[in-house]
C-alpha cells in the first residue's frame, strides 16, 4: 500500500496451514434486504463523489452493478474473504472484467474496512494506488483490467489452479460488462472453463444494455445471452440485476453447482437510481453533484452497515523454489532449440519439489515439444487448443497464483495474443514466453507460420526480458535463467537442428553476450541470433582460412536487456569499428534496431545489417536463408563489399 491508501485495521497475523478445509454447505439465509439496498447505494455515492472529484471515471458503470457488488462483498452467499487480509491466498478472488468501473470496486473495499474513505476522493491521483482501471499493485487486485474481455480467462488459469494443483476450495468471481461479450477471447474462456468442468468459477454479466457510444447489439435480450452461454456449457441464471434476494439466491446456487462453470445473466439498467438512468451518451462522464442528494434521498437507514462475509482459512502463499538444470550434450551433437525447450522443462522439474511449474500450450505441443512436459508431469500441463488470446490469459492466471507458467507456441501465433500480453506487462506478470518456429528458417511452411515480428513485439512490453538462443546449450540455460527470473520473459526458439556450439558447463546471464570469435586483427564485429550466429561463425571461419580476412563473431543471446559493454567493447576492438548484424527478422523492432539504440550515442561505431526485407514464401530452409542473404555465403558477399 503507498502512502495514499491507508488500511481501517491490521492484518491478523498468518497461520501455516497446508489447505483450506473442506467447504460446507451453504446454508439457506434470509438477509436483511433494506440494508443491502442501502449499502448499494451508498456505493453509488462513493462513486459519484469519486469521479467528481478526479474529473473523470464511469459512475454510471458502477451505478448499474451496485446491488451486485452489495450482495457479494456483504453476504455469505458472496465472496468468501477476509476484508483485513484481501491478500490471503485462500480468499475467494474478485476480477472486475469491466476495469472502468474500478471506482465501485475501490469503494466496496472502503465499506469492508480496507482502504481509509478519504483516500477514495484520490481516485486517478498520481501519488494513489487507485488508477483509472485496476492494477495488481493492490492486494485485491489479481490482474489489470480495462482492455476488455479478458478477466474471464484470467480467472479460468487461477481457478484450474485451485482446484487441480492447490487443491483449495475458493472460488473466482468474474464480473463482465455486456458490451465486452462481444470480444472472441471471452467465447475462447467460456470453451476451456467448461471443457475443465470448472465449477469454481461464476461470471456475472451486467447487461446494462449501453456501450460506450450506443446501445450493444444485444441490447436487454437476456434469453440471446442465455442462449449463447449454455451452448458453451455453462450453467446459466438469469436474474433481475438490482433483486438482492435473486442475487443472494443465485449466488448460492452457483456455490452448490458440481463440474460445471456458472454464469449469471443480471439484467440492469447503467445509471440506475440516478436520473440519467438507461439514458446514452453518459459513458465515462462524472455526473452532477446533485445525484448525491438524489440517490441519498432513497436510503432508508443512513449508515450503520453490517458486514457478515464468510471468512475462510488463512492459507500462505507458496513460495518459489530456485530451480538448477545439468545440461548434458555431446561435443558433435546437433539439436534444435525448440526441443531443448522441452528437455529444459523435464530437467526443471527434477528440482521442482512444490511442483509450481505449470506448461500451457495451444495445440502445438508435438512442435514446440512441451509436449515431453507433459509426458514428465501430465498434472502440471495445461492444453488450450487453437484460443492463443486464452492460453495467454490463462498463463497469467496461473502466474496470479505463484506458479512459473510457460506459454508456448509458434512465435508467429504470440501475436494473436498480444493484447493479453500487453496487459500482462502492465500487471507485472511473470509469464514465460516461449516462440517456436522463428524467422524464414523454418523453411516450406512459408509466411504465415514465420515468425518475424516477435522480437520487435515482445521488447516493448515494460521489463520483459528477450533471450535468443542459438544451440541446446544456451536454450537449456536460457529457460533456466527465465525459470528463476522474476519478469515477464521470451524465449526465441528456432525450428532447424544446429550444431552445439558450447560446453555443457558455460555460464549465462540475461544482459550478457558471447564472443564466439575474436583476433587482435579484425577488421569487423559479427552479430547474430540463433540460426543466423551459426551462419555468421561459418562465414567467419571461411573468410579466415579462404581470404586471410579476420571478424569477431558475438552471439548476442540477451537481446533485451542488452550487453551495452560487451558489443561496444568488441566493435571499438575491430580495425574498421564497424558491426554488421544478421537477422532472421524484420528489420523494424529486430536486432538491428535493438544494437542501434544500443550504440545511439556512439559516433565512431558503424552498423550494418543483413535482415528480411520483403514477405517470404515457402522453400527449404536453406533456400529461404540464401534468398535474404543470410547463410554463409551471403554473410561473407557483404562483408567483403562493407571493407573494400
Amino acid at each position: 500500500m503507498s502512502d495514499r491508501v491507508t488500511r481501517k485495521g491490521k492484518s491478523q497475523p498468518q497461520k501455516e496451514e497446508p489447505k483450506q478445509a473442506k467447504k460446507q454447505k451453504v446454508q439457506k439465509e434470509t438477509y436483511d434486504v433494506v440494508q443491502l439496498q442501502d449499502i448499494a447505494h451508498q456505493l453509488r455515492i462513493h462513486s459519484i463523489e469519486m469521479t467528481i472529484a478526479s474529473n473523470s471515471g464511469h459512475p454510471t458503470s458502477c451505478a448499474s452493478m451496485a446491488e451486485i457488488l452489495a450482495a457479494l462483498f456483504f453476504t455469505k452467499a458472496g465472496m468468501h474473504f477476509n476484508p483485513k487480509d484481501p491478500g490471503n491466498f485462500g480468499n475467494d478472488r474478485f476480477v472486475l472484467s469491466k476495469g472502468h468501473a474500478a471506482p465501485i470496486l475501490y469503494a466496496a473495499w472502503s465499506m469492508v474496512g480496507y482502504i481509509d474513505s478519504k483516500e477514495l476522493l484520490n481516485l486517478r491521483k498520481i501519488d494513489s494506488l487507485l488508477e483509472g482501471h485496476p492494477v495488481p499493485k493492490l492486494p485485491f487486485v489479481d490482474v489489470a483490467t480495462g482492455s476488455l474481455g479478458q478477466g474471464l480467462s484470467v480467472a479460468g488459469g487461477m481457478a484450474y489452479s485451485s482446484k487441480f494443483l492447490d487443491k483449495i476450495n475458493n472460488r473466482y468471481w468474474v464480473l463482465m460488462g455486456d458490451g465486452e461479450i462481444a470480444e472472441g477471447s471471452v467465447w475462447e474462456a467460456a470453451h476451456l472453463a467448461s471443457h475443465y468442468k470448472l465449477d469454481n468459477i461464476t461470471a456475472i454479466v451486467d447487461v446494462n444494455r449501453l456501450g460506450q457510444s450506443e446501445e450493444t447489439s444485444i441490447g436487454h435480450d437476456v434469453n440471446v445471452y442465455r442462449k449463447r452461454w449454455e451452448a458453451f456449457g455453462w450453467k446459466t441464471l438469469v436474474i433481475d440485476g438490482h433483486n438482492l434476494n435473486q442475487l443472494t439466491d443465485a449466488f448460492e446456487q452457483c456455490r452448490n453447482v458440481k463440474n460445471q462453470p456458472q454464469v449469471i445473466i443480471a439484467k440492469t439498467f447503467k445509471g440506475k437510481y440516478l436520473e440519467m438512468e438507461n439514458k446514452e451518451d453518459w459513458h465515462g462522464k462524472p455526473v452532477p453533484q446533485a445525484q448525491v442528494e438524489f440517490v441519498k434521498k432513497q436510503m432508508k437507514q443512513q449508515g450503520g452497515f453490517t458486514l457478515t462475509p464468510e471468512v475462510p482459512t488463512q492459507i500462505e502463499k507458496p513460495q518459489q523454489s530456485h530451480f538448477t538444470l545439468d545440461v548434458n550434450y555431446a561435443v558433435d551433437a546437433k539439436q534444435s532449440t525448440r526441443e531443448a525447450y522441452g528437455k529444459a522443462l523435464v530437467g526443471l522439474s527434477k528440482t521442482d519439489a512444490n511442483q509450481q511449474i505449470v506448461a500451457v500450450d495451444g495445440d502445438t505441443k508435438n512442435s514446440t515439444f512441451s509436449i515431453k512436459y507433459k509426458e514428465a508431469v501430465p498434472t502440471n500441463f495445461v492444453e488450450c487448443f487453437i484460443a492463443e488470446q486464452n492460453m495467454v490469459g490463462w498463463a497469467q492466471g496461473f502466474s496470479c497464483r505463484g506458479k512459473v507458467a510457460f506459454a508456448s507456441t509458434f512465435a508467429a501465433f504470440f501475436a494473436r495474443g498480444f493484447d493479453q500480453i500487453r496487459m500482462g506487462g502492465i500487471s507485472e506478470s511473470q509469464v514465460k514466453y516461449v516462440g517456436s518456429h522463428a524467422g524464414v528458417s523454418i523453411g516450406e511452411d512459408g509466411p504465415s507460420q514465420m515468425g518475424l515480428e516477435d522480437i520487435a513485439m515482445f521488447r516493448t512490453i515494460p521489463n520483459c526480458v528477450v533471450l535468443y538462443p542459438s544451440d541446446g546449450v544456451s536454450a537449456e540455460r536460457a529457460i533456466e535463467l527465465v525459470a528463476n527470473h522474476k519478469s515477464p520473459c521470451y524465449v526465441r526458439m528456432s525450428r532447424p537442428s544446429l550444431p552445439i556450439l558450447y560446453s555443457n558447463n558455460e555460464v549465462f546471464e540475461i544482459g550478457k553476450s558471447k564472443i564466439l570469435k575474436q583476433n587482435d586483427d579484425d577488421k569487423i564485429l559479427l552479430i547474430g541470433g540463433g540460426v543466423t550466429t551459426q551462419e555468421i561463425f561459418k562465414a567467419a571461419k571461411q573468410l579466415s582460412e579462404q581470404d586471410q580476412i579476420h571478424v569477431t563473431v558475438l552471439d548476442l543471446f540477451s537481446v533485451k536487456p542488452i550487453d551495452h559493454d560487451g558489443i561496444l567493447n568488441a566493435a571499438n576492438k575491430t580495425t574498421l569499428k564497424t558491426i554488421l548484424v544478421v537477422e532472421d527478422h524484420y528489420m523494424e523492432g529486430g536486432l538491428f534496431e535493438a544494437v542501434s539504440s544500443c550504440l545511439s550515442l556512439n559516433n565512431e561505431v558503424k552498423i550494418h545489417s543483413i535482415h528480411v526485407d520483403k514477405v517470404a514464401k515457402s522453400g527449404t530452409p536453406a533456400q529461404m536463408l540464401q534468398m535474404y542473404h543470410l547463410d554463409a555465403a551471403g554473410i561473407i558477399a557483404r562483408v567483403k563489399s562493407i571493407i573494400q
